[in-house]
């Protein structure tokens, strides 16, 4: 009998229609604009418009990552159990969606409380954002998988996607910037931003729910089950997945230390806070173009050599930008050009591989579980932003950070702080890239491997029907 065959790359079943990656897509803008919005100013409202000393909120994304550590890996857990007419991962989406908005609304308020009390608010908010996001987000993105079995249309799928992401977080950071320049007090341009980005939220993740369509696994007897804790030592145990996990936190985290303190880092070293806007649409824009670039590329080059080129580049840049000196702002606005040669690979390549680390682990386990896969990648996403705020907030607080009363009148920082935010978004940021080379290097699951994974599936799957 003849040897069962994969579906050929090129055959049509394997491609999307642009309907439904424009569907999926959708699914994205919420977390994109969480990650722009909160990105880039979540740190430095926190400390300038609330008033929370920076190991106080170092310690709220601390705790918030405990909480995250369970629920990310069980929520996943969850929605691979799921069983709905809907699906395993839409009815999350339908019921997540407004939670999700509502927390993201009452993160940018600014109660009259205490410090002790703000702690507190804050704290208890940034909790039940966390559930939120993972509620809708795991599911969302565990959906991938299911779209297409093509080791290079996942890379095209999480182009689309993420071009949703980077263009809906361009989106929201003009509208924030819109709205927090329309109203006299910058707490109440907070409060209205965060209500318009919530509906989006809720908006966004309804439409995927109503446009998708998931595919449906049929899983082995419950009795086969090895369960959650099981299931997650199974995971652990999967090689290739241990490397793509350090790459994308390593990515990640290099992001989320040069984001998470940029505005930080204009307002009291580079100058041009009245400009940031324009920075930040720069490093997204850059961002948009070479991912688009970057995924064409990876079908010849392959996943790992595009990774290498595209973070030399950016530790290129990154070395160039601790010696950037007050009042050259221009050159910060060509160097996030660039930058964004590194930043689109950060988040296309990591999100690529993991489809495929996904059906190894059904070849080896004879079960879909890419619930407990992408939650995995969703908690080092926030992982590598509540590390990178954290430590950076516990060396800024060490080093004596004065906190804005006004953001019209501005203290003068110490110099330990402003050298430590120097730091922040550029030799670290380096570092942390380089960690990740050979990590890569290492990476087990080339394209010829993914086509043997494909094909034993399919054996395996003629010989049960």
């Amino acid at each position: 009998m003849a040897a069962p065959t994969v579906p050929s790359e090129t055959a049509p079943a394997e491609r999307l229609s642009f309907g439904r990656k424009l569907a999926f897509g959708v699914g994205d803008l919420g977390p994109a604009l969480v990650a722009s919005i909160q990105g880039f100013f979540l740190n430095a409202f926190l400390l300038d418009i609330a008033g929370i000393r920076p190991g106080a909120a170092g310690i709220i994304f601390l705790i918030v990552k405990i909480w995250d550590s369970v629920n990310d890996p069980l929520v996943g857990r969850l929605t691979d159990r799921t069983n709905t007419r809907w699906g395993r991962r839409r009815p999350w989406l339908l019921f997540g969606a407004v939670p999700f908005g509502l927390a993201w609304f009452l993160q940018w308020l600014v109660p009259d409380l205490s410090q002790a009390g703000l702690f507190w608010y804050y704290l208890i908010v940034a909790l039940l954002l966390d559930t939120g996001f993972t509620a809708v987000n795991v599911p969302y993105t565990a959906l991938t998988p299911e779209l297409s079995h093509d080791y290079d249309e996942r890379t095209s799928l999480n182009s689309f996607r993420f071009s949703f992401s980077i263009l809906g977080g361009l989106a929201a950071l003009a509208v924030h910037s819109v709205l927090i320049d329309a109203f006299p007090s910058v707490t109440q341009g907070y409060a209205i931003s965060a209500g318009v980005m919530g509906v989006v939220i809720v908006i966004s993740n309804l439409i995927t729910f109503a446009f998708t369509e998931e595919s449906h696994f049929k899983e082995d007897a419950e009795a086969d089950d090895p369960g959650f804790v099981e299931g997650v030592r199974i995971a652990l145990r999967n090689r290739p997945f241990l490397y793509v996990v350090a790459i994308y936190l390593l990515s990640w985290l290099c992001i989320q230390f040069v984001q998470g303190n940029m505005l930080l880092y204009v307002r009291y070293w580079a100058g041009g806070e009245d400009r940031f806007i324009q920075l930040a649409f720069a490093l997204q824009v850059s961002a948009f173009v070479f991912l688009l670039f970057w995924s064409r590329v990876s079908q010849k080059w392959g996943k790992q050599k595009v990774y290498y080129v595209g973070m030399s580049f950016w530790i290129a840049v990154e070395i160039v930008l601790f010696f950037v000196q007050p009042g050259q702002f221009n050159l910060l606005l060509i160097l996030a050009v660039l930058a964004g040669v590194g930043v689109s690979v950060g988040y296309l390549i990591p999100w690529s591989m993991l489809p495929d680390v996904v059906e190894l682990d059904e070849l080896e386990t004879g079960q879909r579980r890419e619930g407990i896969f992408y939650g995995f990648f969703v908690f080092l996403q926030k992982l590598g932003v509540s590390l990178g705020l954290a430590f950076s907030n516990f060396i800024l607080e060490a080093a004596g950070y004065i906190n804005a009363e006004d953001l019209n009148v501005l203290p003068e920082q110490p110099t330990a702080v402003l050298t430590a935010l120097r730091i922040f978004v550029s030799l670290v940021p380096a570092v942390i890239l380089l960690i990740s080379f050979p990590i890569v290097y290492r990476y087990p699951i080339t394209r010829e491997k993914h086509h043997e994974i494909r094909a034993r599936l399919a054996a395996r799957k003629q010989n049960t029907t």
